[in-house]
């Protein structure tokens, strides 16, 4: 147990542009961590094609009151999403729900990026048509999902590390002609299982990579080390598992010559753990999650595009109005999955006569979201069903 404890013991751009061709936790200091990765001595070694590429992109999908349609679930957790309607997971029924949220009229208007499954990046509509081709035209930038997954780490205290690095240079390269313009890559830290200095370790050099690949195929990185909910840590745990993590993150990036300007982050927002009694106001989270990122995130980096983790679809969107009610160096926005597709897919319920419906309660999500990124959101007039919890204990995409 000893060795696996960290701290416990040891410009826009246009349609066109698209488509074309260290600090502790339980102990003094991260840093006291070995650094046996070698130092880069030279500059920045992104083709000088993509550098403003990125950096107009990553700025695009940061535009004022816009945020990220997180729509990347594997097929596998797409068919849980559909069981819990009735539908059986077909490729047929994947495409008609894909179609379903793609095609809402005027989404552009509130999502500035969606995040695609390899499937859906080559999918096309139920009306034939390409579904990158429909995001486009509707102002939003395709992205793609390129990790493959998480699995056992070795040698930890039953944590996880994110595969998917072996082959990302010809994977990206590809998606990139497919129409993407930005990359995601999903890794966890859990904090009742330590975390261990191997695990954040982990975490960190692999989105390290991932992002200097990403960016050198032309795609910006989204960096997303999630720290889970579960568990019955306070707010004060989390925080400080929160910056030890990115103080990590920071610094293998910085090793590996990432471009700060041409990446976007997927934080978790700091709340305690969702099995803690103490419970935290919005204003709360807020206050502990805005000083994380002063802290850490660099103001070079344009977009912060919290994930909801498994809160309600109203509570994600209380937390993230909270945090812009005064100016911010960074946009913080949101990159929801379920915050803002729950109710939708309620609504729907697999009956085509249900689409509009569906695609109105879609939208009435990504509109508060846009006045929350705004810092205008009022929660007034929410459903019951955008209060309910969607925490999943060792939920898996």
């Amino acid at each position: 147990m000893a060795s696996a404890s960290l701290l416990k013991s040891s410009p826009v751009l246009d349609k066109s542009e698209w488509v074309k061709g260290q600090t502790l936790l339980r102990q003094p200091s991260v840093s006291s961590v070995v650094r046996c990765h070698p130092t880069a001595t030279s500059g920045l070694t992104i083709r000088a094609s993509y550098a403003d590429e990125l950096v107009k992109t990553a700025k695009t999908v940061a535009s004022p009151g816009r945020g990220i349609l997180a729509m990347d679930e594997s097929n596998a957790t797409c068919g849980k999403r559909l069981a819990s309607i009735g539908l059986e997971n077909t490729e047929a029924n994947r495409q008609a729900y894909r179609t379903l949220l793609v095609s809402v009229p005027g989404l552009g208007n509130y999502v500035s990026g969606a995040i695609l499954f390899e499937e859906t990046l080559y999918q096309s509509t139920v009306d034939g048509k390409k579904i990158v081709d429909v995001l486009v035209e509707q102002g939003i930038v395709p992205g793609i999902k390129v990790d493959k997954g998480l699995v056992p780490l070795a040698g930890s205290n039953n944590e996880s590390w994110c595969q998917g690095l072996d082959g990302l240079a010809s994977r990206t390269a590809a998606y990139y002609q497919q129409g993407a313009r930005f990359a995601k890559w999903r890794t966890v830290v859990s904090i009742p299982n330590g975390p261990s200095a191997l695990a954040v370790k982990e975490a960190a050099w692999g989105l390290a990579r991932y992002a200097a690949i990403s960016q050198e195929s032309g795609l910006v990185p989204i960096v997303e080390p999630e720290i889970l909910l579960d568990g019955e840590h306070g707010i004060d745990r989390t925080f400080e598992v929160a910056k030890a993590v990115w103080a990590e993150v920071f610094f293998y990036l910085a090793q590996n010559n990432v471009l700060f300007e041409g990446i976007l982050l997927k934080p978790s927002m700091v709340t305690p753990g969702a099995e803690c009694k103490e419970r935290a106001t919005p204003e709360q989270v807020a206050d502990y999650t805005l000083k994380l990122l002063h802290r850490r995130i660099p103001p070079a980096v344009p977009g912060i595009m919290f994930l909801s983790g498994g809160q309600s679809e109203v509570e994600a969107t209380l937390n993230l109005n909270a945090m812009n009610q005064s100016p911010n160096p960074w946009h913080v926005s949101f990159s929801y999955a379920r915050a803002l597709q729950n109710t939708c897919l309620k609504t729907w319920g697999g009956r085509p006569e249900n689409v509009k419906a569906a695609q109105e309660a879609l939208l009435i999500r990504a509109k508060a979201n846009s006045l929350a990124q705004l810092g205008k959101y009022t929660g007034e007039g929410e459903s019951e069903e955008a209060k309910k919890e969607l925490f999943v204990k060792g939920y898996v995409y």
